[in-house]
């Protein structure tokens, strides 16, 4: 319990530091994001705690500009990001349906590419990555603790309870329409590929 704690800590803080730097620090004119307004009014209490935080499990390992651009070292050029707005199909989420729970306790199945978000410079490439995210969500609908193991660091069978309006679109719209005990196909975040199984 007390590792858990400290890597719920730890993944707040990268993820406060992330947000930080990819708005551009105070004077950065986006000002704070908020719940959104169907996010219920515990969403704003709980938004700030360790476990609701603890979803932006990467570090500032990156740089993405307002554009979405994702800066990788070396020859290679800036690529669009469309990571976390839209699914794997490229279409937008749809909205949740009023019947969406206003907050899951879930866990997830990490799998890093080469510039998301915390990812080392030696992470795989996305089309890898991919291709093992959607070997380890057939290994999740048996077995999620198999696929959590072997999934990359930051990968856990219980991550806690996360409200709606703090994850991007994609994964939200995914982990939300869930039933309890079910489990996600890979979809695209800043910071690599996850599978997400809702627990309550």
């Amino acid at each position: 319990m007390q590792r858990s704690t400290a890597v719920i800590y730890t993944l707040f803080f990268a993820g406060a530091l992330a947000f930080v730097i990819a708005n551009g620090g105070p004077k950065g004119g986006r000002g704070a994001a908020g719940a959104p307004a169907d996010a219920g009014a515990d969403a704003d209490a709980d938004a700030g705690s360790p476990a609701a935080t603890a979803a932006g499990d990467g570090d500032a390992g990156t740089d993405a500009g307002a554009e979405g651009l994702v800066q990788e070292s070396g020859p290679e050029l800036a690529v669009r990001s469309d990571a976390g707005v839209t699914l794997l199909s490229g279409e937008a989420p749809p909205a949740l349906s009023g019947e969406a729970p206003k907050k899951v306790r879930f866990g997830v199945v990490l799998v890093q590419y080469r510039g998301a978000q915390g990812a080392p410079q030696s992470a795989r490439p996305k089309d890898a990555a991919l291709a093992l995210a959607r070997e380890l969500a057939e290994v999740a609908k048996t077995d999620f603790k198999a696929a959590v193991d072997k999934g990359d660091k930051g990968s856990t069978d219980d991550l806690g309870y996360i409200p709606r309006g703090v994850l991007e679109p994609a994964p939200e719209y995914e982990l939300f329409s869930l039933p309890k005990g079910g489990v996600s196909g890979p979809v695209d975040t800043p910071r690599g590929f996850w599978i997400a199984r809702r627990i309550e």
